[in-house]
């Protein structure tokens, strides 16, 4: 509709203004909005004005015929709800209850929706409903408040949600209807209204001073304890659900913009209360809810997720400084991890440490008194805390010492808020056990030596870290060693008391004899390692390599699935840019290495044309995968079209170009670290491992890939899990049904003769090599298979899963995979 047409409606109006027709003035005003679909924006609204500046009688008479219309047309119909807006927005200011009981049922309805279109006039509706000295119901104060938030709401919806306070948060999420409920005095209110006014990225002086005397008020005790709950409840599925948007997120999973002010202000207003435990604990928990990602949106709410971390740098004592280091290790959206670097970075300037030794620091033993071990005496029952591999696990004795499996009564009657605080100290152990694994992880790329003294401190004889400490291999003064019979010893068995400086053991520049024999050292001890160390793929130059001289295309021509390759990306400690279906540009994805100056790029470009191959937010389901190469860290950045194309080097104003370094200048250990995860976010995104693709996906176009992949030559990865099966396939139950040729752990049947490659996982069978498809559970726990030397391989449960299935065919049941045997 152009202003042209839009000006020829307005002077119709006119005309029957003029005229003082109220019965034509009635129908052109809903043929027009009919034509601009109930959209009173733009030249539109000039027609309304004109309405709202008729005299009072007028406006009453074209009120009543309105009226009659809108009861002569059919109910639920577009051109009824039309007729109820403008009876809404002419009745403004006159007497009378007109349509109260259409009314208040297309209120009803609008209560049902995430927001609503400034442009629909929802503000006559309400003004009308209010003007009858009723109040709103709940529901349609949350959706006025939520549109209110719109960025291309007009400003009438805003004052109008501004004269409403009751209720003081939006219903339909558990926190806020439980802070509500426990917070029903004014003293309660008046703090519940304080917290949506947290719209800053940080608080200010005046509003930390109101929040002191709002809790001075009620009691700093009081309110932590009362309060705490609420923030445990965020991201719990809405009280009732909302109708969906024809377009774009759920946004049932997201918070509501209105309350999530209010979640912030909460997060800021624990961080002025005195230091607990509980808080820094429910803290952390809130910064990972709010950035739990929500399909087609993206992370929950960093804003709340970052308004959690500022409050925990508010906070002094050890409770809170470890939950800062536990994020820094879990925390992958770049703008809240960063929001963490910063104040470690600050706590550690001011303490003059390093920023990782402050993340050493920040460990607690969380009340362990040995390594991985705890006794805690509840009257004459006693509580075992003792650390398994990378979990921890609770167990019970009675007053004659005999074990029990639950929790004695008498415990749970006498010693009911001391029983809460160690099954909340078992769940803080479980996160940042995984949260310390993954930094260890990463730490052959930090070049990190240690003092003897704080070695051992920090990590062998820590009561927490000391648990994954004592299960690696180091270097003291460049001697390997490992743990084991409770002291440190060197392959040959000498025992290792003290030292100058330690390292952490890579396999890569270590001969192949030293690895092996570190590999059976670990078997002999039945030592698994929370991650690949003796195992470790180390990923040597090729000639190929050698040849392209400055990039790698070892890991090219792939086809991985986006959200799951970012994911990893991020785990890893590499930034990248979701790939949109949309006429822009990205960088690489890519790791900066400060210690080594580089900076690792792995040309990426998205796969497929929009709709099929996309989101519907417009972000490719899948991307291609081409180069590896290295930089200096500060060489100006590549990037390339979303879609695919040349990448090319962006300049500034003073920048010259930068060539690629040669492969044969990267050190060894950087080389190999950086393939190793290449070859992990292949090996876990491909397509070819989907066992569901054997049909090559979206129109068949992947079945060449999905085959070569899913059956092909066996990567790094993959290699060493085969060197593993020879060792362990010896030991299990179905030994003499298996045999490892080339590429497939081969298993014997009762049916038929099964090939399991062991890169992808996926199946062959006899006669005729035909596919066998057996999709594994998500979070599959491994099989009983015994003495594993590491942890994290999925695929290598995967497989063994699949044997020990296959080794005993006929008791299948399952009728997916009964009806392909």
């Amino acid at each position: 509709m152009t202003m042209t047409d839009v000006a020829k409606w307005v002077r119709w109006i006119r005309a029957w203004v003029a005229k003082d027709d109220m019965e034509a003035l009635a129908t052109d005003v809903l043929r027009a909005a009919t034509v601009n679909r109930g959209g009173w924006h733009g030249g539109w609204t000039e027609i309304l004005d004109l309405l709202r500046a008729l005299p009072a009688e007028r406006r009453t008479r074209l009120a009543d015929v309105l009226v009659q219309r809108c009861h002569a047309l059919g109910e639920g119909t577009d051109a009824r709800d039309h007729a109820l807006t403008l009876v809404g927005v002419v009745s403004r200011g006159l007497p009378g209850d007109r349509l109260p009981v259409e009314r208040l049922k297309r209120l009803d309805e609008l209560g049902t929706m995430y927001s609503i279109w400034y442009a629909s006039r929802p503000d006559g509706l309400i003004e009308a409903e209010l003007g009858t000295g009723r109040a709103l119901s709940p529901a349609v104060v949350a959706v006025l408040r939520r549109s209110a938030m719109d960025a291309y709401r007009s400003t009438n919806l805003g004052d109008l949600a501004k004269t409403i306070t009751d209720p003081v948060l939006n219903v339909g999420e558990e926190w806020a209807e439980a802070a509500m409920r426990d917070g029903s005095g004014p003293d309660w209110r008046a703090l519940l209204a304080h917290l949506t006014t947290a719209t800053a990225s940080k608080p200010s002086a005046k509003w930390d001073q109101r929040s002191r005397a709002l809790v001075e008020a009620l009691g700093a005790d009081h309110v932590r304890v009362t309060v705490l709950p609420w923030l445990a409840l965020a991201g719990r599925p809405r009280t009732f659900r909302l109708r969906s948007q024809s377009y774009g997120a759920d946004l049932n999973d997201a918070y509501d913009p209105y309350n999530a002010n209010a979640l912030r202000g909460l997060a800021w207003l624990v961080s002025v209360l005195p230091p607990h435990p509980d808080t820094a604990r429910a803290l952390g928990a809130l910064v990972e809810t709010s950035l739990k990602k929500v399909a087609g949106l993206g992370p929950r709410n960093p804003k709340v997720a970052n308004a959690g971390v500022v409050a925990l740098s508010r906070i002094d004592g050890e409770a809170a400084l470890a939950e800062l280091a536990r994020l820094a290790a879990r925390v992958t959206y770049k703008a809240t991890a960063k929001l963490v670097d910063g104040f470690l970075e600050a706590k550690a300037t001011a303490l003059g440490l390093s920023r990782e030794e402050i993340e050493e620091l920040a460990v607690p033993a969380y009340g362990l008194t040995g390594v991985g071990q705890a006794r805690h005496a509840f009257g004459g029952d006693t509580a075992l805390l003792e650390v398994h591999g990378s979990r921890v696990v609770l167990s019970w004795r009675n007053a004659s010492g005999k074990a029990v499996r639950s929790v004695p009564a008498a415990v749970r009657r006498d010693h009911a808020g001391e029983l809460k605080e160690l099954k909340a100290a078992v769940k803080d152990i479980d996160r940042m056990l995984s949260a310390q694994t993954e930094r260890l992880d990463r730490q052959f790329l930090g070049r990190r030596t240690w003092t003897y003294g704080t070695w051992r401190e920090r990590y062998l004889d820590h009561p927490l870290v000391g648990t994954l400490a004592r299960r690696l291999l180091w270097t003291v003064d460049g001697t390997p060693v490992g743990y084991a019979n409770g002291g440190l010893s060197t392959l040959a068995g000498d025992p290792v008391t003290t030292g100058e400086e330690v390292t952490l053991w890579h396999p890569a520049g270590r001969e192949p004899a030293e690895v092996v024999a570190w590999r059976d050292w670990l078997e002999r001890h039945e030592i698994t390692q929370p991650f690949k160390q003796a195992h470790r793929e180390v990923y040597l130059l090729t000639d190929a390599e050698r040849a392209t001289g400055t990039y790698s295309n070892r890991f090219a021509a792939h086809f991985v699935r986006q959200h799951q390759f970012n994911s990893l990306a991020a785990v890893r400690g590499w930034h990248n840019k979701l790939r949109l279906c949309v006429d822009d540009e990205a960088p690489p994805a890519t790791r900066e290495l400060p210690r080594w100056g580089l900076r690792a790029e792995y040309w990426i470009t998205g796969d497929g044309e929009y709709g099929e191959d996309t989101t519907e937010s417009g972000s490719y389901l899948r991307l291609r995968t081409d180069q590896v190469r290295f930089y200096p860290i500060d060489a100006p950045r590549n990037s390339a079209h979303c879609h695919g194309g040349e990448y090319r080097m962006w300049l500034g104003p003073d920048e010259t170009p930068v060539e690629p370094l040669p492969l044969t200048e990267i050190p060894p250990l950087v080389l190999s670290e950086v393939l190793r995860d290449v070859d992990l976010f292949v090996g876990v995104a491909s397509v070819g491992n989907d066992p569901a693709w054997q049909d090559g996906g979206p129109g068949g176009r992947f079945q060449e890939y999905w085959t070569s992949y899913g059956f092909g030559d066996l990567t790094e990865t993959a290699q060493t899990r085969r060197a593993l099966l020879e060792r362990l396939i010896p030991r299990l139950a179905m030994a003499d049904r298996c045999t490892l040729q080339g590429r497939f752990l081969h298993v014997k049947g009762e049916r038929h003769t099964y090939k399991i490659h062991l890169g992808s996982g996926n199946i062959l069978m006899t006669p005729n090599d035909q596919y066998l498809c057996i999709v594994p559970k998500s979070a599959a726990s491994g099989p009983e298979t015994g003495y594993l030397p590491f942890e994290g391989d999925r695929m290598l449960a995967v497989i063994l899963s699949k044997a020990m299935l296959l080794a005993d065919d006929l008791r299948i049941t399952d009728p997916t995979i009964l009806s392909q045997l």
